[in-house]
């Protein structure tokens, strides 16, 4: 049966609901439209952008009338700017609604009925909690500039004043880096030409020790003043260490070998009193505020006595690892990130934490040579990327039959069907999970979990 809508029709919508990811719910005689800009409550004018058998997509081009939950975003580039989504929504009404997509995703995908889904923990801040930015540079009439990608646009920036992401002193440093940019008449790199010099521009802070790392992306050559730039940016006090990377490719990339220009090599952040070295392509959770709950959620539900090894899991510089430390016999942790284990190492010793290991390498393919040496551990954590367990790590993991696996995820769909395949294969049950609203006015959501192993399952070697 051919769908009631066409492409490029114009359509007024009644919202219902917001599906996983942000998108606004609303139905033509029961067909299914997918409405972007679309709030729970809302009746809006909506353009169908894609047509399928089964849902269509949309866009919101005006309200009509606004739903009971809908706010006035504060930002002035909202919602043109990529980087917050639900500005216009009622903070209470996003929290609700990445509960209930942990909840849909672990019984939609999980198959799971009955387990206790504890209450989310709200964001302390609902703004100016990220401790990273990452800025692309764009070439206007004045000049470079400096912004953030438009909404659903690659290939366009949108020149940033003030971010209601970041600390006010990471939108003083942006801006003084655009008048350093104009001043020096530098051209912005072109994505469609490939033209061009500036590229990105990242900054890290770290928020418990007014410390801030600067990091300059460039084309090929070296086109600027490095000392003019080091004066520029010393003006201000926070700024304790300034990189240089050079992206020889077309792909848009900060994730690149570095030249120190200034400074020390790494600043300090704090999290539940331990410090922690941050180099430019360290993992860190990017709200620090929020990863002091997220792991004293993690150790409250690995509920360690002292005598136990623990394996941490895709453990990025440590921070999971050391918390637990105090509480565990021994820490060993896997990453494949190098300069991410350099600092695990780093800040062990920063610590005084003497009973813990970092190693580099892929999860998959390290964690039998880890086992052989440590010994079978009493509890695994695990924080994967956004996709979740790869094949062969997830195999080895149930293959080890840990007792407890202490699950720390930033994606509900990719969790509900890792814990899934744990149960259905190695004998694991989901027995508690919390979400965690790290990323406010984003559809984002981290969840800790806890699966217990059955001991009489029947586990393949």
């Amino acid at each position: 049966m051919a769908a009631p809508v066409q492409r490029d029709q114009e359509l007024e919508l009644s919202i219902d609901s917001l599906a996983f990811g942000g998108n606004g719910v609303a139905r033509l005689d029961g067909f299914v439209v997918f409405v972007r800009r679309g709030l729970p409550g809302d009746t809006v004018r909506a353009r169908v952008t894609k047509v399928q058998r089964r849902h269509a997509e949309a866009i919101a081009t005006e309200v009509l009338v606004p739903g009971p939950t809908r706010v006035e975003a504060p930002c002035v580039h909202y919602p043109a700017c990529g980087g917050c989504r639900f500005q216009d929504l009622a903070y209470a009404t996003q929290v609700e609604n990445k509960e209930r997509w942990v909840a849909d995703s672990l019984q939609r995908l999980a198959g799971l009925t009955e387990f206790p889904l504890e209450p989310i923990v709200p964001a302390a801040s609902q703004f100016h909690y990220r401790n990273k930015m990452e800025y692309s540079f764009t070439q206007t009439d004045e000049g470079p500039t400096l912004g953030l990608h438009k909404a659903g646009r690659w290939d366009e920036v949108l020149e940033i004043e003030q971010c209601w992401l970041t600390s006010d002193v990471g939108n003083a440093v942006r801006n003084r880096v655009r008048e350093w940019a104009q001043e020096e008449k530098l051209p912005a790199y072109d994505q469609e030409t490939h033209e061009g010099y500036l590229r990105h521009l990242v900054l890290r802070e770290g928020r418990n020790t007014g410390q801030m790392l600067v990091q300059l992306v460039t084309s090929r050559g070296e086109r600027f003043d490095r000392e003019r730039l080091i004066e520029v940016l010393t003006e201000f006090p926070e700024v304790k260490s300034i990189h240089w990377s050079v992206n020889r490719g077309v792909a848009e990339v900060t994730n690149l070998p570095t030249e120190l220009l200034w400074g020390e090599d790494a600043i300090e952040e704090e999290i539940g009193g331990l410090r922690f070295r941050v180099r430019p392509n360290a993992f860190l959770q990017t709200n620090t505020e929020m990863a002091e709950q997220l792991y004293a959620i993690a150790r409250e539900y690995a509920a360690l006595t002292g005598n136990e090894t623990v394996y941490d899991l895709y453990c990025g510089i440590g921070t999971i690892g050391l918390s637990m430390a105090r509480d565990a016999m021994t820490v060993w942790g896997i990453e494949i990130s190098e300069e991410s284990v350099a600092c695990a190492i780093e800040n062990q010793e920063l610590n005084s934490i003497g009973n813990s290991a970092f190693f580099a390498g892929n999860v998959g393919e390290v964690l039998s040579d880890l086992r052989t040496r440590a010994g079978d551990p009493d509890v695994v954590v695990v924080d994967p990327p956004r996709a979740g367990l790869a094949g062969k790590a997830l195999k080895r993991l149930g293959e080890i039959g840990a007792p407890k696996i202490v699950y720390v995820s930033c994606n509900p769909t990719t969790l509900a069907s890792d814990a899934k395949r744990l149960a259905d294969d190695y004998g694991y049950r989901l027995v508690r999970a919390r979400p965690v609203d790290m990323f406010p006015h984003t559809p984002h959501v981290e969840c800790v979990s806890l699966l217990v192993r059955d001991p009489d399952a029947d586990v393949p070697v």
